[in-house]
């Protein structure tokens, strides 16, 4: 499972550099300033949640648990939920994604409140 995560963070990451590249390069003669800023949330926590998700993986090497996997499977989640719900809403202009986006937002807040449970029911005082 956990060079799973590691490929998933990895790859979260690469792309993550990449649309935030595309963002500032491809994007800002296109979009509005608005849209842009949305974009660049996205690739923010894209890029954040990717860094998170590797860093999971190497408590999970010291520390199995499945509050640590829960808390993997749900930034993985977020990222794809949160951030690619924010980048089709820029490259499409589709309203109805920004209803989806808060869902992505909670899942990423379920990662990391795993994280502190863990951190608080499984690690020593």
């Amino acid at each position: 499972m956990i060079r799973l995560f590691a490929t998933l963070a990895s790859l979260s990451g690469f792309l993550a550099v990449a649309f935030g590249a595309f963002g500032a390069h491809g994007l800002k003669a296109r979009v509005t300033p608005e849209r842009l800023d949305v974009w660049n949330t996205a690739a923010h926590y894209h890029l954040l949640h990717s860094v998170a998700l590797l860093a999971l993986c190497g408590i999970l090497i010291a520390h199995p648990s499945p509050l640590l996997t829960r808390a993997a499977w749900a930034f993985v989640v977020g990222i794809i939920v949160f951030s690619g719900s924010l980048y089709t809403l820029v490259l499409t202009d589709i309203p109805i994604l920004g209803a989806i986006t808060p869902l992505g937002g909670l899942s990423l807040m379920a990662g990391w409140a795993s994280c502190g449970w863990f951190a608080w029911s499984e690690l020593g005082s």
